[in-house]
């Protein structure tokens, strides 16, 4: 089985006593790399602005300006698509803990 987590990939694969978690991530990022994360939030004054300074500590290379907009159907949700040039796994996941880890995010993709 494969899951997509915070854009890698991970193998849930059966053996004796139960699942193991394979990470796939080596295998399929060679850094540097372009790559994409979507944040999504209720749509709130600040949002944008707190996940943007998230992202420029962990990649302060990110150009603003590149930031997507995207608002849900209704209005209560937005979405935000932020394409950065990793350098490695350590930045990638230390991005996401902190993103996840933000009162304002709902869900870091």
């Amino acid at each position: 089985m494969v899951l997509a987590v915070s854009g890698l990939r991970k193998h849930l694969r059966m053996r004796a006593g139960g699942l193991i978690l394979e990470s796939m991530a080596e295998s399929l990022l060679e850094f540097p790399c372009t790559f994409p994360m979507k944040i999504v939030g209720r749509t709130e004054d600040g949002f944008a602005q707190a996940v943007l300074d998230v992202v420029l500590r962990h990649a302060p290379d990110f150009d603003s300006a590149s930031m997507e907009m995207r608002a849900s159907r209704e209005g209560k949700y937005l979405s935000l698509t932020c394409t950065l040039n990793a350098t490695s796994r350590a930045q990638l996941d230390a991005l996401y803990r902190e993103l996840s880890s933000h009162p304002m995010v709902t869900m870091v993709l």
